[in-house]
């Protein structure tokens, strides 16, 4: 009786392969590029369970002929699953020849994104903290060939929350982008006391605490001289950070009110009288009448009933 086994497509066998290193592993086995020990580990696992269907099968017949049939692939199976004995749990533990041969570290990719993002600070800055964001560990990454690549999204810019791509370009290709949160320590101004709408706040209504802020510091009150002539803009209870959008600046100039005009040109500064047409606080643009020439311009509120206005 001639042995008739079914032939084994070689897309069947590492189909098989692949769901037998998933069941044991539960991740993929081939992570680009392939990672031979890993590979060895995978096959040897796959061909000792085939083999013990095969002694199972075997074993149960009884039918001479029907085991002569079987013997040519028993004896195979027998010598893939010693081979693989032998050579698998050897390469597996060999020490840089893990089931992360071949694999990008998470934490690789974390760190260059977090040097990224320090390196675009100003020279000098201090108290500011940089933190990636975790990643999935079941992420499975090709080795790079060289120092790993992190540039913001195209378009963005720096903030609090960002994300940042880090990519490969040597001996893979591939781009990954990390969450990267910016937070920065430094000396703030504190309520000691709730506030309403359009209260003064003074010196005593508030402490000096240093506190971890998102985001860059910028835009927060840390001298109380920069309270005066300001008032809340809005309710706050106390423990509030005191920032440049709580406050409200003072109107030093007033709609109607008579003012100075001063422009500068070539060295030579020249004053006007003039008629305010709106309210303005330090630094705001108003619009003003030149009450000589009847002409309106605009002008920047420069200090109490000063606006400096460009020719």
């Amino acid at each position: 009786m001639a042995c008739r086994l079914r032939p084994t497509r070689a897309a069947d066998l590492r189909t098989r392969v692949d769901r037998a290193c998933i069941r044991a592993h539960a991740r993929l086995c081939y992570p680009p590029p392939f990672s031979s020990p890993y590979l060895i580990v995978c096959i040897s696992r796959f061909f000792r369970v085939r083999l013990a269907r095969r002694l199972h099968i075997h074993i149960r017949m009884k039918n001479g002929a029907s085991k002569n049939c079987h013997r040519g692939a028993l004896a195979l199976y027998i010598g893939v699953a010693v081979v693989c004995a032998v050579t698998g749990p050897a390469a597996a533990l060999e020490p840089g020849a893990d089931s992360s041969v071949g694999i990008q570290s998470i934490q690789s990719i974390r760190v260059a994104a977090e040097k990224y993002v320090r390196e675009q600070m100003p020279e000098g800055s201090s108290g500011i903290i940089v933190s990636a964001g975790e990643l999935d560990p079941r992420l499975r990454l090709a080795q790079c060939a060289e120092p790993l690549r992190a540039a913001q999204v195209s378009g963005s810019r720096m903030q609090a929350r960002m994300p940042i791509g880090v990519s490969c370009r040597r001996g893979a290709q591939w781009t990954i982008y990390v969450p990267v949160v910016v937070e920065s320590e430094i000396p703030v101004l504190v309520l000691r006391t709730p506030v309403v709408r359009g209260a003064r706040i003074n010196a005593g209504d508030v402490a000096v605490e240093t506190r971890r802020v998102a985001g860059f510091p910028v835009g927060y009150v840390a001298d109380t001289r920069a309270l005066e002539r300001h008032t809340a803009a809005r309710p706050m209870p106390a423990g509030t950070v005191l920032t440049a959008d709580t406050l409200t600046a003072d109107f030093i100039v007033h709609s109607g009110e008579q003012v100075t005009l001063l422009a500068s040109a070539g060295g030579i500064e020249v004053q006007a009288t003039g008629k305010a047409l709106a309210d303005g606080h330090e630094g705001s643009r108003i619009r003003v009448q030149n009450l000589n020439s009847l002409k309106i311009v605009e002008g920047v509120v420069d200090s109490d009933r000063v606006i400096r206005v460009t020719p």
